[in-house]
């Protein structure tokens, strides 16, 4: 799946969303029956003529010159409309909704050496078009059954399992179209004379189904599209046998789309000319737009490609090439190599003329990196693929199970709708998210450049050698992914602190070595196959036994993976008995007035089991960490120890996926003990004392004063992690206030707590020569969060350094401003500086090839203050060939994050919406992207109201992600309405005294 971009302290994916989303997935391109269907659907079958012969011996020699007229005639006719099948073909498939046509290249047949069918096995193999009253008549037998035909169901039957695809494709890059032949060897697990899979916006031009290479055809009796699931129908004539295989062979067309999904389009600019390439994104269901297929994740199959292409391009594909066969004709086939077992979703391709360069793992895997030439050349995707090469060497010590294929590619796309996709071999990824130019990216792009490496590598077992069985699984190769995100970053830069994850608590109580121990033997048995949740909880719990311990792992983590959201611990002291405190748990909602979907699962009736690492602490140290297993609503407990002055610490280094909660007592210790000697709670919770207590008092957990009394030790604080969990903490709070009228006192308590260590670290220097992640990466890290909140919030010196180092650029044309702080510059001095200093960097956006640079830059124009800029950026926005299609997405929700801008995109968003849904609406991620950023913070009753208003008058899509973006904008109204004044009121005594 695609990486999301932040990382947050976050509730698991749920089933639910899954759910929603993939039928939103499914339902939101459909064509309704009509033109699209009649265009792609098989011709009528001719009629059989019966002809009656007469027993009498005087009308024989008449009747044999009769039936000798009508065989001739029937040949006739079957050659006529054989020819006319082949010229169906060159009208192509309308494109989506409307009834164009292909031309040049895709008339021509798919080419790929095989000799075309007898006219008569084709017509008797091809079937008829279903008429609507044949529809009709079959649709009112399943009604009569009382059940849903097998092509409507939201599912696939289960009488077939495909074995093996082999696939010929042919790319016309010239005119964007594709031709292919996909031949599917069958077994039948049930009796049936329907065959239904997936095909979604092509052409079918013939259908055969044979039952082995020896024995003749199955006749089509019909075949049909049918839109509204996305599949195509073959009836046959007879029921196919069980046990028995049969192979389908279907030829068909369609255009590589303009667009994010499937067989898609993208280009760049090379030397002043455009070049395009095509390349696939079938996750989750979107392989069925490239070749008929069954299109789920359990139905696994080798597969088998074949590419034809102009030889001026090169193909890629999972697996390597085996043949390339040349035609005189300047085009090329590049047969590939069998893959292993594996679902649609992971399949790939990608036709283009870029370059790569080659490395090789210790155990002989060869990996390469394709880009454009350019940055080939430069060296921009030198970082990526040597950490891929030690990456794939860690994994394969790690999980004890080698890489399962000879070689892997990373491909650097201009265009593509997630950060990176981890098809199995042949592994996709925005430029973004993969180049980097060690001479201007920053620390921080690197980081995010790496995780998303460890991410995707990840999933070449996690995901593509063990898939799950279906989507309400997903998130065993998402949670997977997401953990190692940080293990393998430690790897790479020993040091790293992990943040929180679902995952890493289960390894936390089970003991590290003893969870590598449960996920080695989990990959081997289901390596090449599927598994669901249980399949890994019985694993692990196995693991488990084999060390003497007895944990129903099933039990523990069902609560955590099927109830939405995650539980906060509130610990109380008792006042009344020593050394006992009480530990209660309820759902975390930031909108505790926010009903649930169903009223029969109120939040009280949410429950989980959580290992509650906990300790006690004094001026002076902290006691060893002891586990407590919370299963009720509240439970009470003997502590040990706890004396009048001693506090308690809960989640110790932030293993647990909860939030902890204190009574004020124990918050107020906490406080005494940071302003005293940080140093006796640990980096890690100190971070973690941060987040949880911002987040309790957004949420209504916790008084607003206790978060902002927390952070004012924080002039001490000399370690990275805490100033990122208080920037991090500080942005949304900033948002919700930034157009208040008070917003300034706010503002002013901030500068406070950041001045002192502003001064302290000052600004970094630009030495080129140094190596890009220094030893100290932390502390310039450090260096940058406190850069980005001085600037942020107006620090004199911090705005005055910036616009100086901008000045200096534009007169000198001579970039001399430091790599980790060139973003915070850009956005403060397009904020601060006039329309000149806009357009100079809009200037830049335009002539900066590398890819790192060009980004920040893009997103440094969202920071002016004039209304004017902000509304041309955002209409320039929408024009693919100004800005790609996916930082648009980016433009419209800084532009939202600015408040002399958010008016302007949510005014933007709501008046194009219709076109923004028609460019991002099946690629539900960045749809869902872009509607919450649009939206997470609006926060007055007019706003929310609009909100709503909006979304009944749309028709289309995105009803999970508006019902989120509705719950957000409710609980910021209602923090605006409950807590604003008391911060202010606090604020306002803290900065008289």
């Amino acid at each position: 799946m695609a990486l999301e971009e932040k990382r947050e302290k976050r509730p698991p994916v749920t089933p639910m969303m899954i759910e929603e989303e993939a039928a939103l997935r499914n339902g939101s391109r459909g064509l309704p029956p009509g033109p699209w269907a009649e265009a792609a659907g098989p011709r009528p079958r001719t009629t059989e003529r019966h002809i009656a012969v007469h027993k009498r011996l005087v009308l024989g020699f008449a009747v044999s010159i009769l039936a000798l007229l009508a065989v001739t005639m029937i040949a006739v006719m079957l050659s006529v409309r054989f020819e006319e099948c082949g010229a169906a073909a060159a009208d192509g498939p309308p494109r989506a909704g409307g009834n164009g046509s292909l031309s040049g290249a895709a008339r021509q047949p798919p080419s790929m050496g095989q000799p075309p069918g007898r006219p008569e096995e084709e017509e008797e193999a091809r079937g008829g078009e279903a008429t609507a009253e044949e529809k009709e008549e079959e649709e009112e037998e399943w009604q009569r059954r009382r059940e849903p035909p097998p092509w409507a169901r939201p599912r696939l039957p289960r009488h077939l399992r495909p074995l093996h695809y082999n696939l010929m494709l042919s790319a016309f890059m010239e005119n964007f179209t594709f031709s292919g032949e996909v031949n599917v060897e069958l077994e039948v697990r049930n009796a049936s004379r329907y065959i239904v899979l997936h095909a979604h916006r092509m052409h079918i031009e013939a259908v055969r189904v044979a039952e082995d290479k020896l024995a003749g055809g199955v006749r089509v009796a019909r075949s049909f599209l049918y839109p509204q699931t996305q599949v195509f129908v073959v009836v046959l004539s007879r029921s196919l046998e069980v046990q028995r295989s049969y192979n389908l062979k279907i030829i068909y067309n369609a255009l590589i789309e303009n667009e994010l999904l499937g067989f898609f389009r993208s280009s760049y600019v090379l030397h002043g000319e455009r070049r395009f390439l095509g390349v696939t994104q079938f996750s989750p269901t979107h392989a069925r737009k490239a070749f008929p297929c069954f299109d789920e994740p359990i139905y696994k199959a080798t597969f088998k490609i074949s590419i034809r292409h102009q030889a001026t391009y090169l193909s890629l594909s999972n697996m390597p090439v085996e043949t390339s066969v040349f035609e005189e004709d300047g085009w090329v086939t590049d047969h590939f190599s069998q893959t292993p077992l594996m679902s649609t979703y992971y399949l790939a391709w990608a036709v283009c003329n870029f370059t790569y360069r080659e490395t090789v793992t210790k155990s002989g895997v060869v990996v390469r990196l394709y880009a454009r030439p350019d940055a080939i050349r430069r060296g921009s995707g030198d970082y990526a693929l040597n950490i891929t090469r030690r990456l794939i060497e860690f994994y394969e010590d790690y999980f004890k199970v080698p890489y399962s294929l000879p070689k892997l590619d990373l491909l650097a796309v201009p265009k593509h709708p997630y950060a990176a996709m981890e098809n199995w071999g042949l592994s996709v990824f925005v430029e973004q998210r993969i180049l980097l130019d060690p001479s201007i990216s920053s620390i921080s792009y690197l980081l995010d450049v790496t995780m998303v490496i460890v991410h995707e590598l990840c999933h070449q077992w996690f995901g593509d050698l063990v898939t799950p069985v279906w989507w309400e699984d997903v998130w065993l190769k998402e949670g997977f992914a997401h953990y190692f995100e940080f293990v393998g970053t430690d790897y790479l830069y020993p040091g790293w602190n992990m943040g929180a994850a679902l995952i890493r608590m289960l390894a936390n109580f089970m003991g590290h070595s003893v969870f590598q121990m449960g996920l080695q033997d989990y990959l081997t048995i289901h390596k090449y196959g599927n598994a669901a949740r249980n399949d890994l909880w019985n694993t692990l719990s196995k693991a488990l036994k084999r060390v003497g311990k007895s944990v129903n792992i099933q039990e523990v983590m069902d609560q955590w993976t099927l109830q939405m959201g995650y539980p906060v611990i509130t610990i109380w002291g008792n006042e009344t008995t020593d050394n006992v405190i009480v530990i209660s748990q309820e759902r975390f909602v930031y909108d505790s007035d926010a009903k649930p979907k169903d009223p029969a699962l109120g939040d009280n009736s949410y429950l989980w089991q959580i290992p509650l690492t906990i300790a006690v602490g004094n001026t002076s140290h902290i006691s060893s960490e002891a586990i407590i297993w919370v299963s009720n609503k509240s439970e009470h407990h003997r502590i040990p120890a706890l004396e009048e002055a001693s506090w308690l610490l809960g989640n110790i280094n932030q293993t647990g996926y909860f939030r902890v909660n204190y009574d004020i007592r124990n918050w107020r210790l906490l406080i005494n003990q940071l302003t005293r000697n940080h140093e006796v709670i640990s980096v890690s919770n100190r971070a973690g004392l941060i987040d949880d207590a911002f987040n309790l008092a957004r949420a209504g957990y916790l008084p607003q004063n206790i978060p902002l009394e927390i952070i004012r030790y924080l002039s001490e604080e000399k370690d990275f992690l805490p100033w990122h969990a208080a920037s991090r903490a500080l942005y949304p709070l900033d948002k919700l206030l930034d157009r208040t009228e008070n917003y300034n006192i706010f503002n002013e308590y901030i500068l406070r707590q950041v001045a002192s260590m502003y001064l302290k670290l000052g600004w970094p220097t630009n030495n080129l020569n140094k190596s890009l992640v220094q030893a100290s990466y932390q502390h310039e890290e450090l260096r940058r969060e406190v850069i980005m909140l001085a600037c942020s919030f107006g620090n004199k010196h911090c705005h005055q350094q910036a616009a100086t180092l901008i000045s200096d650029w534009i007169s000198s044309n001579r970039n001399r401003i430091p790599l980790n702080v060139r973003d915070i510059v850009y956005c403060t001095g397009v904020s601060l500086m006039d329309e000149d200093v806009w357009e100079f960097i809009w200037m830049k956006f335009h002539s900066t090839t590398a890819v790192s640079e060009k980004k920040i830059l893009l997103e440094a124009l969202t920071c002016s203050d004039d209304r004017n800029l902000l509304n041309r950026l955002l209409n320039l926005s929408l024009n693919s060939e100004v800005v790609l299609d996916q930082d648009a997405i980016d433009v419209i929700i800084h532009v939202a994050r600015n408040p002399h801008g958010r008016d302007l995109a949510w005014k933007f968003f709501r008046e194009k919406w219709k076109i923004l849904n028609a460019r991002y609406g099946e690629a539900l991620f960045m749809n869902s992207k872009l509607i919450s950023g649009v939206t997470e913070f609006l926060n007055t009753e007019d706003e929310l109201r609009e909100l709503k208003n909006f979304i009944k008058s749309y028709e289309e899509g995105a009803a999970a992600s508006f019902s989120r973006a509705v719950e957000t904008v409710e609980a910021n109204v209602r923090w605006q309405r409950l807590y604003k004044e008391e911060l202010f009121q606090w604020l306002r005594k803290s900065l008289t005294h």
